[in-house]
């Protein structure tokens, strides 16, 4: 059986029937997986999903201070711009370009850890990075943790219910997961401490690193702004972790097919290109699905990318010292012959 078949936990409810087609849970047993899957006093092997959501509560009541006590226009404003660009962005450039595809390599180890910490941390890297290589393994189908297919909730809750990895693989997969993780810097177990708590990641490491983040983020936007920036802006992060988990649903055309003709030229599953998230994180989904290892996804003139802006600056810098780009090869793969088939002249050549 494929690694990536059976590197993740899977839900009470399975992947799929005995006739091979996707198994589609009732809200109910999402649910309930949902909160069975974060009790760690029935297992602490439910630590790791446990503490994703913990760090989400922990950020509510700073967005309660900022809507009682220091919602202004310039806040709101600073907050929309901190949760939509700022976050979604880094999200891009840190969890998905890197972490996951490896579509750039830092200079060393300090222009890794600038990046890792460029915003307020959230989303822990084993629950995002394993289960999107699974994810593109099986878009849209049986397996997928996140499938657009089996409705809302299932993509919305897919962090806990389907994304953490297995509790029981054996030492020679377990040392494939932290191949998978490596690149990343984070601490890992060995494997005699994945036995016991469950996870790649190290407990005492992620608190740590969250720890240490939270209180340098606090300070320096309490010297930027007093409280009420450091509560708007920690209240908006709180509001891009929830949002964040709505976008493989939307992104996927809410498990129908929205592809549009000259717009998304990756047709082997239903990922969209969608105005919003390419606007405001470098997510043209439909071109990622396309070539996943690329540093730029954001082909056309008019997809914007910022994403790709980070990762082409540092790379002038010298922080990045090398990545990849497909831009050509999409221009002459793709969208040229699309072009040529409709006899439509491009309105422009491609350019770096």
């Amino acid at each position: 059986m494929p690694f990536l078949d059976y590197v993740l936990q899977p839900p009470s409810y399975g992947w799929k029937n005995e006739q091979g087609s996707l198994v589609k849970p009732s809200a109910n047993q999402i649910i309930k997986e949902f909160f069975s899957r974060l009790n760690i006093f029935r297992d602490r092997k439910n630590w790791l999903p446990f503490f994703s959501w913990l760090k989400v509560l922990c950020l509510v009541p700073f967005l309660v201070i900022f809507l009682t006590y220091f919602l202004s226009i310039p806040m709101a404003i600073a907050g929309f711009i901190y949760s939509m660009i700022i976050m979604g962005t880094h999200g891009t450039i840190w969890h998905h370009r890197y972490c996951t595809h490896g579509a750039y390599k830092f200079r060393n180890k300090f222009w890794r850890f600038f990046t890792q910490n460029l915003t307020i941390n959230v989303i822990p890297e084993e629950i995002y990075v394993i289960s999107h290589h699974v994810h593109h393994a099986k878009s849209d189908k049986p397996g997928d943790p996140y499938n657009a297919n089996a409705g809302f909730l299932y993509c919305f809750l897919a962090d806990v219910n389907h994304q953490p990895i297995a509790k029981d693989l054996s030492e020679a997969d377990y040392n494939r997961v932290a191949l998978l993780m490596k690149h990343t810097g984070v601490k890992g177990n060995t494997y005699a401490q994945y036995q016991r708590w469950g996870s790649y990641v190290n407990p005492a490491s992620a608190v740590l690193s969250w720890a240490l983040n939270w209180a340098f983020w606090y300070l320096a936007f309490y010297l930027m702004g007093g409280h009420a920036l450091a509560c708007t802006l920690f209240g908006a992060a709180g509001f891009w972790a929830v949002g964040v988990r709505t976008f493989n649903y939307e992104g996927h055309g809410k498990g129908e097919d929205k592809q549009r003709e000259g717009i998304d030229h990756n047709h082997k599953d239903n990922s969209v290109n969608q105005l919003w998230p390419g606007f405001v994180a470098g997510e043209w989904h439909n071109n990622h699905h396309l070539f996943p290892k690329s540093a730029r996804s954001g082909f056309k003139p008019h997809q914007v990318d910022l994403a790709w802006y980070y990762i082409k600056m540092m790379s002038v810098l010298g922080a990045v010292s090398q990545y990849k780009d497909y831009k050509k090869q999409f221009y002459q793969q793709h969208y040229l012959p699309y072009l040529n088939s409709k006899a439509i002249k491009p309105i422009t050549q491609p350019t770096e």
